[in-house]
């Protein structure tokens, strides 16, 4: 017997829209897409894309329903249509209380929601290499997960809707702090005449190694001890000071470094001075 893949619409063609779209196509899926700027649509269509005339007209066309625009209340502007019998996942970034909201909103009307995070640039989606998280019923998910593989390797989180993007922030976190640490370092050293490319093949040793740590201090967090594998927090302590005086006796912006310090000297202060640098989490589940 002949299988038929499942027919989708894509809301929003901006480039990571746009990507996904691509994906579906090529993965064999009759694919509907909507946009504002109809122009957008234009290398879609002539792919074998349909473009269709209105966002109510979109989701009338097909059962899955991924939507990927600017915010959350460009959702709500784009699923203005009947929902009954539809699944809608939202690849758009939001908080995790708008995605639970979100998810009611479409359960009332009728319709199944997933709410997910990209985690890849646009050229990777449709390869192995990118990565969506996604969070609402499981049943949904495994409906679709073989359309919904199109787009890359696929994760299930959990049940909550909220989920998806709760896991996003915690990367954004990360993310950010790996690349301000980088820029920082690339900035200290540049006083010394050392170019940012050449401080390249250390910066990638020095955070594969630390990426080596995370197993020990996953467990430390979820168990709540913290013994000193790697060195105290005390000892940080003493390098971090030198960090800070350093990076003022250079005229570098000393913030970040400060911000670390500060953190440190507070898990110190309440009794983790001996204790390995995962104490810190505790400083991380304080309310500000």
């Amino acid at each position: 017997m002949m299988r038929t893949s499942t027919p989708v619409t894509v809301l929003g063609l901006g480039l990571m829209g746009g990507a996904l779209a691509g994906a579906f196509l090529r993965g064999g899926h009759p694919t509907t897409v909507w946009n504002r700027t109809t122009a957008k649509a234009d290398d879609l269509v002539a792919r074998g894309a349909t473009l269709a005339e209105s966002p109510s007209a979109a989701l009338a066309a097909a059962p899955l329903v991924v939507v990927c625009v600017s915010d959350y209340d460009a959702v709500a502007d784009v699923l203005d249509g009947p929902l009954d019998g539809r699944v809608v996942v939202n690849l758009t970034s939001g908080t995790p209380s708008r995605a639970r909201a979100l998810a009611e909103e479409v359960a009332r009307r009728g319709g199944g929601y997933l709410d997910g995070g990209i985690m890849a640039v646009p050229e990777t989606v449709g390869t192995s290499d990118a990565v969506l998280a996604y969070s609402g019923p499981r049943p949904l998910y495994d409906a679709h997960e073989s359309a919904l593989a199109s787009l890359g390797t696929g994760l299930h989180l959990g049940d909550d809707p909220g989920l998806s993007a709760t896991h996003e922030m915690a990367t954004l976190v990360l993310m950010w702090g790996m690349l301000d640490g980088f820029l920082n370092g690339a900035a200290i050293l540049g006083t010394a005449g050392v170019s940012a490319t050449a401080y390249l093949p250390l910066a990638q040793r020095a955070i594969d190694t630390v990426a080596g740590w995370l197993p020990g201090y996953a467990r430390q967090a979820d168990h709540g001890t913290y013994p000193a594998d790697d060195g105290t927090i005390d000892t940080h302590l003493a390098a971090m000071a030198h960090v800070v005086e350093e990076s003022e006796s250079l005229g570098v912006n000393a913030e970040l470094p400060r911000l670390v310090k500060a953190l440190a000297e507070r898990a110190a202060a309440a009794g983790h001075g001996a204790s390995g640098y995962a104490a810190l989490v505790e400083q991380f589940r304080r309310r500000a």
